[in-house]
Parts: structure tokens; C-alpha cells; sequence
């Protein structure tokens, strides 16, 4: 999937209205997370505001390079590879995605319109399929998000 000059200008928009923000955000997206999917919260044994910072600073590198999909798609398939140890399995990133959008839509109100949806949909989908390609090479999942 490729996505829009419009997409990647609203993307960046949007992240750069959260950034005064990123504690509260990070926090509102993990606690929509454990909301959704319980099962989850063990994975996350460390300072949660520490890994709310990394979630932010991760999503800022994607935001910043999502013009080149074909440069970014080993950075988040690393990622992905990484996050295996961890406990992460490929059904979790339909929930992720989910969560995502969710803390999107409330921390940015209606900064969220329908054509910034679309456009962290695309991305989502298109990334979340990368990273799940990587660390799962021939995994069938189900595209939600």
C-alpha cells in the first residue's frame, strides 16, 4: 500500500500536536491497551513512563521517515524481530492497532478528522503488515486496524 502526500502530511501534523504531550499520550495508548487486551500486560514488566518514552521516541522515527517506506520497512521489521522475545505475537497488532487509533482520536479531538483516520489506517496497515512479514516470514493474520 502507498500512501498519499496528504497522508504523510497529516500524519506528521498530527504527531507534532501530541509532542507537548507524549507522557500523557503514551499513557492513555498503554492504558487503552491492557483495556483491550489483558493478557498483554505482563509483557511490560519495566518503568512504564520509561517505555511510554520509548513508544513515543519510536513513533516520531516512523512519523519522521514515513515518506520512504522502503528505507523504514528494516527499522520496524527489526523492531518487530525484537519484540518476539519479548512475548509479542502477530494477532497482537490488530489490538495495537486498535489502541492506537483509539488514543489518537481522544488525545487529538478533533484534530482527528475522517482524512487523518484514513491516513494512520494506511499507515498502520501498511507498517503493522511489514513488521508482522518480518518477524513472522509466511504468517497468515487478519488485517483490522
Amino acid at each position: 500500500m502507498t500512501l498519499l502526500a496528504e497522508d504523510i502530511d497529516l500524519l506528521r501534523a498530527n504527531f507534532a500536536q501530541l509532542s507537548p504531550r507524549e507522557r500523557e499520550v503514551a499513557a492513555m495508548f498503554y492504558d487503552r491497551l491492557f483495556e483491550l487486551e489483558p493478557s498483554v500486560r505482563r509483557l511490560f514488566t519495566g518503568d512504564m513512563e520509561l517505555q511510554g518514552a520509548k513508544l513515543m521516541s519510536m513513533l516520531g522515527a516512523i512519523v519522521a521517515r514515513i515518506h520512504d517506506l522502503d528505507a523504514l520497512a528494516p527499522m520496524v521489521g527489526d523492531l518487530a524481530r525484537r519484540h518476539v522475545a519479548y512475548g509479542v505475537r502477530a494477532q497482537h497488532y490488530d489490538t495495537l492497532g486498535e489502541a492506537l487509533l483509539w488514543t489518537l482520536s481522544r488525545a487529538l479531538g478533533s484534530r482527528f478528522t475522517p482524512e487523518a483516520e484514513t491516513a494512520w489506517r494506511r499507515a498502520y496497515a501498511t507498517l503493522s503488515a511489514t513488521m508482522v512479514d518480518a518477524a513472522w516470514p509466511g504468517a497468515q493474520r487478519q488485517q483490522g486496524a
